[in-house]
């Protein structure tokens, strides 16, 4: 067995070595399908966030069911995906350096791209950049609705998509996510600050068109909040990421109505290697697991998971449950999916279920470590 990967195809669920992080393939595929069929019913184009996963293979399995492309983060991601075979990437990000707006207008030849920008000095470089490499990208003027990070405010707007104009480049929207939103735990919560997020939006907009440039598209949303920017009226596109995968974090919401019902897809599998009379350790700490959105849950069992250090997860009762036995196996449930996924090289996709499946397929995580 190559010594980089946990199993190979056809194995038993029993025999993946351990750590290692699997995919419950028959949840995933439905948690895909499921906000697939949310983005037909309530007429949204769906670009999923591919930091999540940072897999060309998931990429295409959310394209071939009805996205229209992915979004990433950052330059390498994209490069990474296009190389792997993805063809239609928004990098939802600001790019800066001339040497990375060079990389990123070659690339444009290869692959349909697009580009978030937040300043004049950004698409001054941009523009001098695909002029160099006679090539072109889609340009969404970043706007701040609420997380205070990235983006510019709606008065400011205007100037940026004019200046993307008289560049000749292709002004296409706008880039309105509101990250902080995502993870507000009631439905309450959630809906007043993506109310305040649209009419920010909505602002900007009205300021663009009405100096006589067309913004076609809005685009945005979160796994927290997607079905209140698709009740908006005004985005036209949802860059859900985590709902693939459904980490703990976003399991800890509080669920809203009629939201489509997603569920856990991402395990690490872990082993019992050490016992005590009040404790046991599993062999998975934070470096099998990332641990910025809170300590993992402990699959099908009432356990307390506690910080161990990085090798180490020690788990402690919580009420009557019994401890697991030295040799058994653990499911740990990552509290942030996408951190977790940029620790490992490799999925083992499990067919059938956690207990009885298969090992079905052995992914590589394709953008792991691009953070340039």
């Amino acid at each position: 067995m190559n010594l980089a990967q946990a199993a190979r195809v056809g194995d038993a669920v029993s025999a993946i070595d351990t750590p290692a992080l699997v995919i419950d393939l028959d949840a995933m595929e439905r948690n895909i399908q499921r906000m697939a069929e949310f983005a037909r019913t309530h007429g949204m184009r769906l670009r999923p966030h591919a930091k999540t996963h940072k897999s060309a293979a998931i990429a295409r399995l959310q394209m071939a069911a009805g996205a229209v492309g992915v979004c990433v983060q950052k330059l390498s991601e994209a490069q990474a995906l296009a190389e792997a075979g993805v063809n239609d990437i928004y990098i939802s990000n600001e790019v800066i350096d001339p040497a990375k707006l060079a990389a990123l207008a070659a690339l444009a030849g290869r692959v349909r791209l697009a580009l978030a920008v937040d300043s004049a000095l950004g698409v001054d470089r941009l523009a001098q950049a695909l002029k160099a490499a006679g090539t072109m990208v889609d340009v969404f003027v970043e706007v701040d609705v609420g997380h205070g990070r990235c983006g510019v405010a709606p008065t400011a707007a205007v100037g940026i998509a004019h200046q993307v104009v008289s560049h000749g480049l292709r002004f296409s929207g706008l880039q309105a996510y509101h990250g902080r939103a995502q993870h507000l735990r009631t439905p309450a919560e959630r809906e007043t600050a993506i109310r305040h997020a649209v009419g920010l939006a909505r602002a900007a907009q009205a300021a663009i068109t009405s100096a006589g440039i067309a913004c076609p598209l809005v685009t945005g949303a979160g796994t927290g909040t997607f079905m209140l920017e698709a009740a908006s009226g005004l985005y036209g596109e949802l860059q859900s990421g985590s709902y693939v995968f459904m980490d703990r974090d976003y399991a800890d919401n509080h669920g809203t109505p009629h939201a489509p019902a997603f569920e856990h897809a991402l395990f690490v599998k872990s082993q019992v290697m050490s016992a005590g009379t009040s404790h046991v350790v599993v062999d998975a700490g934070h470096k099998s697991h990332a641990i910025d959105s809170g300590l993992p849950r402990v699959r099908g069992l009432d356990l307390e998971f506690v910080n161990g250090g990085d090798e180490h997860g020690i788990l402690r009762r919580r009420g009557a449950e019994a401890l697991p036995a030295l040799g058994d196996t653990v499911w740990l449930i990552p509290g942030h999916c996408d951190p977790t996924v940029n620790l490992h090289d490799h999925y083992v996709c499990v067919r059938g279920g956690l207990e009885a499946g298969r090992v079905e397929a052995l992914w590589a995580v394709d953008a792991r470590g691009c953070i340039r």
